[in-house]
């Protein structure tokens, strides 16, 4: 009985504690529900449900569907933020209010760069323009710390606004790709990519299709966030004070103005360094190149201001730092190169746009786009002049044109009058009108073709792949009674030499885009049908290799002779060196004639061709990619397959923590750092 007492004692003070616990709860719960009810009661009142019609081309013709996404507004104004992946290419933007209200929309203007539209509601149309509009306070995205509740308001699947619930798991994520090598734009559709200046903040709010362009909202009632995508229990949100620069710019410039250097960068952490940032590329004629700094140069400073880029997460604020440099300032870049500082001065240029605008024109049944400066770089055109056909509709003008043009064609001229830019595109083609027939000049990858686009089609021709023995370096288009008419010699027959290839015998001997090959030592060419897209190459295969023949072309109405030393065919990736590289698994190749050819390299372009990489190998964990030319190995040159080799046993025998490998790829150059387990991988012999 004794124990009685103190038994009943603890019971009591148990039952206490937990009647005090959940008294605790339910206050927590009220102040949540508190905190929810203030931050709807600010913020979901200025959200938006944005109907569009999208626009997109295909097959030479616009289409259009009705498509659907959130946004929110910001502004007494009447501005909205919204994603450009719901605004962008639409012609027509309705915003529906939480009351109800429709509002026309037009766009102030769009950046893909940061996936971000502003708009500009139309409040002159609304039916009571006394009623004030609703918009909501941009937060300092900032502040946001992981495990802050965070509100994600929107649209999901097109249907009535909603609100869902989450706390914030990381407030500065970034994308790379999966080996964890460099950066990883996202991809928009239709070409264009986000993400290069942006830190995501990653929640576990409810985002389903629809709700992309919504705000994200703390419990103090601010956007802090524009929300990107979701899936798999994540959601992915643009941070506020990266939207508000935008807003900025859009209600100051009606555009988005960046500065811009044209260097890519990496962290220096792979390279054992906690300070600077690795440059991996230096764009062509870019302010970066002209100032003189080189892939390979450690970025410490600008304007003697230290940088710092030891992880992927820090590389977008470097280039927000170059974004908001003014255009046209001259800026003081200090780099560390083989050891030794160096200061330089760089004059920073305007960041253009990516994508061209892009239309249709209905007379031809095609559709065309613009050419930027960055396509031009990525593409490796020589200018920007002229459109490129990014489709065409069976049966049309264009379409039917013998020799037919293509998508991926570039338009340079019609009836001689160059096609500058999609202005001037559009003026000739006005100009033309019912025209029964007219000449377009245009570039096929860098082939120049001429065709005759007449209002009744010619049939398809046909043209097959040759295998020659002897070899003249040229590429060229069979003179039809067309294409004869087109460059003014009608009557002629023959073939027009469309491109001179470099570093060839024909090259050297004189050939000129736009000569007519008439005839071929004395013997003259029959060749007017587009089934006599052969005879060229058959007449110059029989001819000896090594001995010199003459060949007849037209320039300018003259019969020029020139004498051309036969050479046989460039060797072809089936003859060339290869060796594989067992260790780190992967192949490379030397490089070949038509290697330089098809990726623009100069003739002295040193390198081995990556042609293999093992999946789940070490080099491809690093991110090394097939048609990368390795340029260098740990710092030394690699200029052919013996010194590949050399350089490979060099690394196998020291094994060092990080292989550099530095390469070309496409335009541009990049550092590949491989890490294998040594104690993985076999002793070099």
């Amino acid at each position: 009985m004794k124990r009685a007492f103190p038994l009943a004692a603890t019971i009591a003070f148990v039952l206490a504690a937990a009647a005090t616990d959940a008294v605790a709860q339910e206050r927590a719960k009220d102040a949540l529900r508190q905190d929810l009810d203030f931050a709807r009661g600010k913020v979901y009142p200025a959200l938006v449900n944005i109907g569009v019609v999208s626009r997109d081309f295909s097959g030479g013709r616009t289409q259009r569907a009705p498509a659907a996404g959130s946004g929110v507004i910001v502004s007494p104004g009447g501005h909205v933020l919204t994603n450009f992946h719901v605004a962008g290419n639409t012609t027509q933007i309705t915003c529906t209010l939480p009351t109800g209200e429709q509002i026309d929309a037009d766009v102030v203007t769009h950046d893909p760069m940061t996936d971000l539209s502003v708009l500009k509601l139309r409040l002159d149309r609304r039916t009571d323009t006394t009623l004030p509009i609703p918009f909501a306070a941009l937060g300092d995205s900032a502040a946001l710390h992981v495990g802050d509740y965070v509100l994600a308001m929107g649209n999901p699947l097109a249907l009535s606004s909603s609100m869902t619930l989450g706390v914030v798991s990381n407030t500065k994520r970034v994308f790379t790709d999966f080996t964890g090598t460099d950066v990883e734009d996202m991809d928009l559709g239709a070409g264009e990519r986000t993400g290069v200046f942006t830190r995501w903040i990653q929640h576990d709010a409810l985002i389903l299709p629809g709700n992309s362009g919504g705000p994200l909202v703390n419990l103090r009632g601010e956007v802090v966030g524009i929300n990107e995508l979701g899936g798999s229990g994540m959601g992915f949100a643009i941070p506020s004070n990266l939207a508000a620069q935008v807003l900025n710019q859009a209600l100051t410039y009606a555009e988005v103005r960046r500065g811009w250097l044209g260097i890519t960068v990496l962290p220096v952490r792979k390279i054992g360094r906690d300070t600077g940032a690795l440059i991996s590329a230096v764009g062509p004629a870019s302010p970066a190149e002209k100032a003189g700094l080189q892939p390979g140069d450690i970025l410490l400073a600008l304007d003697d201001q230290p940088v710092n880029v030891r992880f992927f997460e820090e590389v977008p604020l470097l280039y927000q730092q170059f974004a908001e440099m003014t255009v046209g300032r001259e800026v003081a870049v200090t780099v560390l190169r083989k050891g030794q500082e160096t200061k330089l001065k760089a004059t920073v240029a305007r960041m253009e746009k990516f994508r061209g605008e892009e239309e249709e024109c209905l007379d031809m049944g095609i559709t065309v786009e613009e050419i930027t400066g960055p396509m031009a770089l990525a593409r490796r055109y020589t200018s920007t002049e002229g459109v490129i056909v990014t489709g065409l509709r069976p049966g049309q003008r264009l379409e039917s044109a013998r020799p037919a043009i293509q998508g991926g064609d570039v338009l340079l001229a019609i009836d001689g009058k160059p096609v500058k830019d999609l202005a001037s595109f559009r003026t000739l083609i006005a100009a033309i009108g019912k025209s029964q027939e007219f000449v377009v000049a245009y570039r096929r990858r860098d082939e120049q073709l001429v065709t005759l686009v007449k209002a009744l089609p010619d049939k398809p021709s046909k043209s097959g792949k040759e295998l020659p023995k002897a070899w003249l370096g040229v590429r060229s288009q069979v003179v039809t009674p067309d294409v004869a008419k087109a460059i003014g010699s009608a009557g002629t027959k023959g073939f027009r030499v469309t491109e001179v290839l470099s570093w060839t015998e024909a090259a050297n001997a004189g050939f000129q885009v736009g000569d007519v090959i008439v005839a071929i030592a004395g013997t003259k060419l029959t060749a007017s049908r587009p089934q006599d897209a052969e005879d060229l190459r058959r007449t110059v295969e029989d001819l000896p290799i090594g001995d010199k023949a003459e060949f007849t072309v037209l320039r300018k109405g003259a019969e020029v002779k020139l004498s051309v030393m036969m050479q046989e065919h460039p060797s072809s990736a089936i003859d060339a060196k290869s060796s594989q590289q067992k260790e780190l698994e992967f192949a490379v190749r030397e490089v070949t004639f038509p290697d330089r050819i098809e990726h623009k390299w100069d003739k002295d372009q040193k390198g081995v061709l990556v042609v293999d990489v093992t999946m789940g190998g070490w080099a491809s964990m690093a991110g090394l990619q097939t048609q990368d030319l390795v340029v260098t190995i740990a710092g030394k040159e690699v200029s052919d397959i013996p010194s590949f080799e050399k350089d490979m046993q060099e690394v196998l025998k020291s094994r060092p923590k990080v292989v550099e490998f530095f390469v070309r790829r496409g335009y541009r150059t990049h550092f590949v750092f491989v890490s294998p387990d040594w104690a993985k991988v076999p002793e070099a012999k």
